[in-house]
């Protein structure tokens, strides 16, 4: 929950449309300002406090503890002009609070830590357990001195400037190390804890179980990333208590896909309970992995029959594959989750051109692999080769990239032993038709007339069944120095079918600084004026030009133009 605090009736306003735009995340605490202070600190994990700095720095300076467990504190200057992340930055997600808050007031957010201000990823900010020496490596980074990274397991993780060696240590491993001097222990969700339990078994004593089998083996219980069991056993009171204090899932799975796995241990007494000779082993191993810890079984203190059996697996980092549309060119259009992907990646690949368009955008250490045209498939399995090397990969196309873009070809290459994340962009299509007024107001169709992956008999065949379905086409690559005939082609199938008057819109560089338009009809459109680097959208029968602009009529009534339309 968010805390809202003001003092006067300009803060009042401004925390008024937070709240009217957070409702189920925020409660606004009124009364005098100190009381109000002290209780959303007490009660609430963040604040926005519409008051000057000053002044909540001194209210809450009693107030505060500890880094890892104090709110996340923002002060919103009374006239909203700013978002200062003023406490909890990292830990209490200040800064990500702060932009949110400058996104839904219109405020620019203030962000002075350090690793965010240059760019870097906090090594706290990760998503993983984190141990060491936080603030001594973070300002090595800063700092440019040599840090090495130290992967004992492949993780995925986001670009940091780290070398072959240095003085300073980023480890990620699973392994119940101590943090050494200069180093800091990043803790993967990597071993997955398969548990059988007989009916009523306590909780304590499956986490004695779970706990003392992973200190035997030199895990972390840090890196625990599941319980595993079967169906039968996912209400058992015992196994449930035990994953929500271990802080971690209980994932369950059916007798006949335990069944299937094979393990070195099967028994017959959980064949005959729940209908597998394996929980503990198979479990573990059903989504892959190395068997680290073979089935164990609990101990009792009276002597008794043991209840619960475990076994762990290291599950390997899964690579990750972020297919980002990067929009039309305009670097407001640009989504802020393609910016979120961006920044998250470790390799990005692409064409050279849009390369250019987002390397601001990139964290100091991103690996950049970019090729020129015609190098769609090579560059879709960089990609996912990549990835499946354990890394963060971002492939980037223009507009959507899953409009004659790279999403295609990537998803042709990719398995499921990565993650596979898409992540939508503004066409070229929405971006010239909202140029050119609403032309794709009804049912339209978007076809590219190059040939060089589509034989033009069948192009032409679309073209022919768009016109006799009276649908408002976009023309994507319409036309290039050596391929001169075919939108001529195609608007001699059109015309076919549809009055010389027909709106044509023809858009070039749509959103883009030399941005160029033109509104024209089906018999007036001059081909030669047309590139690659154009859209052209041929309206229907009921497509007009209304003030200068391409509209077609919205709905499922079929509209007589008015004479004042013409």
């Amino acid at each position: 929950m968010i805390g809202l605090i003001s003092a006067t009736a300009a803060g009042a306003a401004a925390r008024d449309r937070l709240a009217a735009a957070w409702p189920d995340r925020t409660r606004v605490y009124d009364g005098p300002v100190r009381d109000a202070v002290r209780a959303a600190f007490a009660e609430c994990e963040q604040l926005v406090c519409f008051l000057a700095t000053g002044a909540v720095v001194r209210l809450i300076a009693p107030l505060l503890d500890e880094k890892a467990s104090d709110p996340g504190v923002v002060c919103v200057d009374e006239a909203g002009r700013f978002a200062v992340s003023l406490v909890g930055g990292h830990g209490g997600g200040a800064n990500e609070l702060a932009v949110a808050v400058g996104e839904v007031l219109g405020a620019e957010p203030v962000v002075t830590t350090a690793t965010d201000a240059v760019g870097l990823p906090g090594l706290d900010t990760l998503g993983l357990p984190v141990e060491g020496e936080v603030a001594a490596v973070s300002r090595a980074l800063l700092d440019g001195e040599p840090v090495a990274l130290e992967a004992e397991v492949p993780w995925p993780l986001p670009p940091l400037p780290v070398a072959a060696q240095g003085a300073y240590t980023v480890r990620v491993t699973d392994r119940a190390v101590e943090p050494g001097e200069r180093e800091v222990v990043l803790r993967p969700p990597s071993l997955v804890v398969g548990v059988g339990a007989s009916r009523g078994v306590p909780a304590e004593e499956v986490l004695e179980l779970v706990e003392g089998t992973l200190r035997e083996a030199g895990l972390s219980v840090r890196s625990v990333c599941c319980l595993a069991t079967v169906d039968a056993k996912a209400g058992e009171p015992g196994l449930v208590a035990a994953a929500e204090r271990l802080g971690v899932p209980l994932v369950t799975y059916s007798a006949e896909e335990l069944a299937a796995v094979e393990v070195p241990n099967p028994s017959a007494a959980p064949l005959a309970a729940v209908g597998t000779p394996s929980v503990a082993e198979a479990s573990a191993l059903l989504g892959g992995g190395e068997l680290l810890v073979p089935k164990r079984k609990s101990k009792r203190a009276d002597g008794g029959p043991a209840r619960a059996t475990c076994a762990v697996v290291r599950r390997p980092g899964r690579g990750r594959l972020a297919i980002v549309g990067i929009g039309p060119g305009a670097r407001d259009l640009l989504t802020p989750r393609a910016r979120a992907e961006l920044r998250r990646a470790s390799v990005l690949v692409g064409l050279d051109q849009y390369v250019d368009q987002i390397r601001d955008l990139l964290r100091p250490g991103t690996r950049i692999l970019e090729s020129g045209l015609g190098a769609e498939e090579e560059r879709a399995r960089t990609a996912v080769a990549e990835a499946r090397r354990g890394h963060a990969v971002a492939l980037i196309g223009s507009g959507d990239a899953g409009v004659y873009a790279m999403a295609s070809p990537a998803l042709a290459e990719a398995s499921d032993d990565i993650d596979v994340v898409g992540v939508p962009g503004v066409t070229a299509a929405l971006a010239a038709g909202a140029v050119l007024g609403a032309p794709l107001g009804h049912d339209h169709v978007s076809i590219s007339l190059s040939d060089l992956h589509t034989p033009w008999e069948v192009i032409e065949r679309r073209v022919r069944a768009a016109a006799e379905a009276d649908l408002v086409v976009t023309f994507y690559n319409p036309r290039s120095r050596n391929r001169d005939w075919q939108l001529p082609r195609a608007l001699e199938i059109l015309a076919g079918h549809r009055e010389p008057a027909t709106p044509v819109g023809v858009v070039r560089n749509a959103s883009r600084p030399d941005e160029s338009s033109l509104l024209t009809t089906l018999a007036e459109l001059d081909p030669t004026t047309v590139d690659m680097m154009t859209v052209v959208t041929v309206g229907n029968t009921a497509t007009r030009t209304i003030a200068g602009r391409m509209v077609t009529p919205r709905g499922y009534r079929w509209q007589k133009p008015r004479e004042e339309h013409r």
